[in-house]
């Protein structure tokens, strides 16, 4: 099947796979070819994908997720393969946006805050447990 993830940048992954697991907001959820069709909602998360033997990963934001017969298609605010995270960047990005909730802000601000805060998280999970 075909796995499309498109952020506002790029087109970050178009290959066929032979399955995907993605974090959904109703859980994880793996996907193989011939899936019954499903729209659904990503949150951020790790997203694994196999392909020939082999799996890799991704951090993934918030996003929507189509899945048919043939296809995962992704859109979502981030998705950063784990081999190009920068861990001490996003360490030192998540310390700021956890510091900036300690200020006095609207609750705006707040609420981009948190998800920032939310994808730094990710990234920092994908690349602490996968060590690459």
């Amino acid at each position: 099947m075909k796995l499309e993830i498109v952020t506002p940048d790029a087109v970050v992954y178009s290959e066929d796979v032979h399955m995907v697991t993605l974090p959904a907001i109703e859980g994880q959820i793996g996907v193989y070819p011939m899936h019954i069709p499903l729209l659904t909602q990503i949150v951020p998360g790790e997203i694994i994908v196999q392909k020939d033997g082999r799996e890799s990963y991704l951090a993934v934001g918030e996003g929507v997720v189509e899945v048919t017969a043939t296809r995962v298609a992704i859109v979502t605010d981030m998705a950063i393969p784990s081999d190009h995270i920068d861990e001490a960047k996003v360490e030192e990005a998540r310390q700021r946006a956890a510091a900036r909730l300690q200020d006095k802000i609207s609750d705006e601000e707040v609420a981009t805050i948190n998800a920032s805060l939310a994808r730094s998280l990710a990234q920092l999970h994908v690349k602490r447990r996968r060590h690459s």
